[in-house]
């Protein structure tokens, strides 16, 4: 994979921290050239260059993807990270919070590719990944925002790939569970025991532990990576066994 990413010109949204800052790097000690576009990126550590952008303003978009593409030089891969949570069922999220997820998690998402495509097709190896979650196919409790979120996510990266295939751009997801981010980290710290919660947490995901940064950015690069030529159109799923496997708990 080193070889195959180097030179290939990479940018990252919500790339500032967490699974998108993690990916960020991989991709850069693979050999890529990578641009990070957040809403803050005064903290990005060097040698990241990082562009601001709000997702939920297209002109912003716009203005932060040209600067990106024309400082790397063109754009091979695109990694639509960027996201927001929310915690709630059906009755607890008011409108504002649902078009305020949507807007960043669904039109931000569209915002990002359809500045970015014109670049993408002018690549040899263009890449776009999509960031999804097993909250897209799995019923977890206490996300129905996020959750539809990341279902429209999901049907785009489906949608996407049928488009764009005959122009040379591949487009595929990664579909993580629960990993260890600073978001969930503050969740985890909200909540009325800590340990317990994120004992549960553990124990939800047949592998014991929740999944890592690494672990996705990780599959993020083979997907970006020439050697998927043949991948698009799917979601690889790094999520500890969550979505396939029923195993017994321990002790029976």
């Amino acid at each position: 994979m080193t070889s195959t990413l180097r030179g290939l010109r990479a940018l990252v949204t919500g790339g500032a921290s967490g699974i998108g800052l993690t990916t960020a790097h991989l991709l850069a000690e693979h050999g890529a050239r990578v641009a990070v576009l957040d809403l803050n990126v005064d903290t990005l550590p060097e040698p990241l260059p990082g562009f601001t952008a709000d997702l939920a303003d297209d002109p912003s978009v716009r203005t932060a993807v040209a600067a990106a593409a024309d400082r790397l030089g063109g754009l091979d891969i695109l990694v639509n990270n960027a996201g927001v949570g929310a915690v709630g069922t059906v009755e607890d999220n008011p409108d504002e919070q649902w078009r305020r997820v949507l807007e960043v998690n669904v039109l931000g998402l569209v915002r990002v590719t359809r500045a970015a495509l014109p670049h993408l097709r002018r690549s040899a190896h263009a890449s776009v990944i999509n960031v999804c979650s097993i909250a897209a196919t799995a019923g977890l409790p206490q996300r129905a925002l996020y959750s539809a979120s990341k279902g429209a996510v999901l049907s785009l990266t489906l949608a996407m790939a049928a488009d764009h295939v005959g122009e040379g751009v591949r487009v595929n997801c990664v579909s993580p569970a629960t990993v260890d981010t600073p978001w969930v980290g503050r969740l985890l710290d909200s909540a009325a025991d800590p340990a317990a919660e994120r004992a549960a947490l553990n124990a939800r995901q047949p592998i014991g532990r929740l999944v890592t940064p690494h672990e996705v950015a990780a599959a993020v690069a083979y997907l970006a990576s020439p050697d998927a030529a043949s991948v698009t159109g799917t979601t690889l799923a790094v999520d500890g066994g969550m979505a396939g496997l029923r195993i017994r708990p321990a002790g029976q």
